[in-house]
């Protein structure tokens, strides 16, 4: 099957949690008005409720994600440690 460009550049929730290169988890995506799911496959384990950004589709609806942080997601700057200047 051919890969899903529409589904690159989005991001998801695990749903079901990524174990590496040892196989992969389930990721629920925001794509075409309505949320999907795909086998998703990562370099590193992620967690459940990871935010992660698709990065790469294999097609057969299994899809290559990284976890991701929003840099403009104001929640985000509460997780800084308070003594990091940057």
């Amino acid at each position: 099957m051919a890969p899903d460009e529409a589904v690159i550049g989005c991001t998801g929730k695990l749903v079901l949690a990524t174990r590496g290169p040892a196989g992969p988890g389930e990721v629920l995506v925001q794509v075409r008005g309505g949320w999907e799911a795909f086998l998703a496959w990562s370099e590193e384990p992620l967690s459940y409720g990871a935010t992660v950004l698709v990065i790469e589709s294999r097609g057969t609806r299994q899809v290559d994600v990284i976890e991701w942080a929003d840099p403009v997601d104001p929640l985000d700057a509460l997780t800084l440690d308070p003594g990091d200047t940057d």
